[in-house]
C-alpha cells in the first residue's frame, strides 16, 4: 500500500512539474484576448496661459558682480598617487613589528 501511494504521488508531482497538470477540468485557453482602449475625443488646442503663481513665500533676488574665475579663487588639492601610497604601505608593512609567539598544536 505504501509503495502504491508513493508511486501515485511521484506520478502526480512529476505531471505537475512538467506542466501536465491543469487547473480543474479546464486546460489553458488558446484564444487571444483583445483589449479595446477608450479613445478621448478632446484634441490639443491653443489656449491662453494661466495666471502667474509665486511658489516661494519669501524671495530675495541675489546678484553678484565681478565673477572671478575658478583658477584664481581655488587652489588645486594635491592628491597622493595610488602607486606612491601603495609603496608607502608596503614599506610600513615590512618595518612593522612581527609576532614573537609561535603556536604549536
Amino acid at each position: 500500500m505504501k509503495t502504491a501511494l508513493l508511486v501515485w504521488g511521484i506520478l502526480v508531482f512529476a505531471g505537475a512539474a512538467f506542466g501536465q497538470a491543469s487547473s480543474g477540468a479546464m486546460g489553458l485557453n488558446a484564444e487571444p484576448i483583445v483589449y479595446e482602449f477608450q479613445s478621448h475625443p478632446g484634441h490639443a488646442s491653443q489656449m491662453e496661459m494661466g495666471k502667474h503663481q509665486d511658489i516661494m513665500e519669501q524671495f530675495t533676488n541675489v546678484q553678484a558682480h565681478g565673477v572671478r574665475p575658478l583658477w584664481e579663487a581655488a587652489k588645486p588639492a594635491y592628491v597622493v598617487p595610488l602607486g606612491d601610497s601603495a609603496r608607502m604601505l608596503k614599506k610600513e608593512h615590512m618595518n612593522a613589528k612581527k609576532a614573537e609567539v609561535v603556536w604549536t598544536n
